[in-house]
């Protein structure tokens, strides 16, 4: 008869759990695992929706809302601003290139050899005509000269000797004491003393000449360039470099060129004795520098270019102008009075036509084809299609259909930035839509 032992611990820890045990355990866990697969996707969907959210106040084209489009734009009616065509005058331009050349530019030279001593003036300075600039050496030339009035001083008590024998010999002549030939050779002594004595002088007035040139003085008023001789240097009449460069400054020209087509606009104004304003602005056009007149017109006109060279007068009372300075020249041609003129920024284009987008009074847009004139800086001449007082859009253009009702505001102090393309088309409209983005003269595209 066997007995009955009860199983050890160690039996029961490595016993397997039942496979009911098993099932009781496995719900919960698959249950954690989708909640971490859940959260996981709903984070993924958020950092999606983040990045690619259109977010702001935008429109479709991502351009902020105009605060205009926040009070009026109700019902989707589009927000305008608007400009009125007003009556005045515009000048004709005609723009060259140019340089600003002095009218007077001079190199100073010795014209004696010797030792530069001093310079009497600061580089940059501005001098007046006659002012010291260079002193030379002038003892030897002093030295010429002493020698010279001495040698004349000679020649003179030689010449008077000579005179007084000549007398002599004519009394005795009549006398018949001595010969006429002897009276004839004294003559002749007489002319050839008052030749030396002559001749001593001319050497005394080149003495005194050379000692002028030792104190070497501006010939013109204008700016002092930078010293190219030092003092303690030897200089020469011979030298080929200068010791000084001297400038004009004031008045100043400018020379410029025009297109050889451009001259029936210029000559006969110029030959009437006309007065023609021409103004100097820096090379980016964006400043004026100074203002002067037509001086005068070169005689031919340059074949390989096809352009004229034209001269003008400047005063140049700051300096603004400097010698070599690139500007653009602008002179005016022609004042037009009483035109109609209209913002640059409304005008639109397309590659065959130009218009505008008038505003009706009761609030209402219509496309107005136009013809344009002369064009300066921000405004542009209207000859045809528009008249003075008549409202046209200056922005908001891109939103626009023929007959749309909009909500106008009104710019007539807002200065226009410059010329605008017809890239808003003619929507609704017969009109060929698009614009070729063509500029107006110192616009800018929209």
């Amino acid at each position: 008869m066997s007995e009955y032992s009860p199983p050890s611990t160690q039996e029961t820890i490595a016993r397997p759990a039942s496979p009911s045990a098993l099932e009781a355990h496995r719900p919960a866990k698959a249950k954690k695992s989708s909640v971490w697969v859940w959260l996981i996707v709903l984070l993924a969907v958020g950092v999606v929706a983040y990045y690619f959210w259109p977010r702001g106040t935008g429109t479709a084209t991502g351009q902020p809302v105009p605060s205009s489009a926040k009070k009026g734009g109700k019902g989707g009616i589009p927000p305008v601003v608007a400009i009125h065509a007003t009556r005045g005058n515009i000048g004709v331009y005609l723009t060259g290139l140019g340089s600003v050349t002095p009218i007077y530019t001079v190199t100073v030279k010795s014209r004696v050899d010797g030792e530069l001593m001093s310079v009497n003036y600061k580089e940059g300075d501005i001098v007046k005509q006659g002012a010291p600039l260079i002193e030379i050496d002038p003892r030897p030339y002093q030295a010429t000269l002493d020698q010279a009035e001495g040698n004349l001083l000679r020649d003179q008590a030689l010449l008077a000797n000579a005179k007084v024998d000549q007398a002599r010999y004519e009394t005795l002549v009549k006398q018949n004491a001595v010969p006429e030939q002897q009276l004839a050779t004294q003559i002749s002594l007489v002319k050839q003393e008052e030749g030396i004595v002559k001749s001593d002088q001319a050497t005394i007035e080149a003495a005194k000449l050379n000692l002028i040139y030792c104190h070497i003085t501006a010939p013109i008023g204008g700016r002092v360039g930078l010293r190219l001789v030092d003092p303690g240097n030897i200089v020469h009449a011979a030298d080929t470099n200068g010791m000084i460069v001297i400038t004009q400054l004031q008045p100043i020209s400018v020379i410029y060129t025009v297109a050889e087509d451009q001259l029936p606009a210029v000559l006969p104004r110029w030959r009437a004795g006309q007065k023609l304003t021409v103004e100097a602005w820096d090379r980016g056009m964006q400043h004026k520098i100074a203002t002067g007149y037509l001086d005068t017109i070169d005689n031919e006109i340059d074949q390989t270019t096809g352009t004229l060279r034209l001269r003008a007068s400047f005063q140049n009372e700051g300096y603004q102008l400097f010698p070599n300075q690139f500007v653009n020249a602008r002179m005016l041609v022609q004042e037009k009075t009483g035109v109609t003129l209209v913002n640059t920024a409304a005008i639109q284009r397309t590659t065959n036509e130009t218009y505008v987008w008038l505003l009706k009074p009761d609030n209402t847009v219509t496309v107005n084809d136009i013809e344009t004139g002369t064009a300066e800086g921000d405004q542009t001449e209207v000859t045809s299609g528009i008249k003075p007082g008549d409202a046209v859009i200056m922005t908001g253009v891109d939103k626009l259909v023929e007959g749309a009702k909009v909500v106008a505001q009104f710019g007539d102090q807002v200065q226009g930035g410059g010329g605008q393309s017809g890239s808003g088309g003619r929507k609704g409209s017969k009109k060929p839509a698009g614009g070729n983005g063509t500029k107006e003269p110192g616009g800018q595209g929209k």
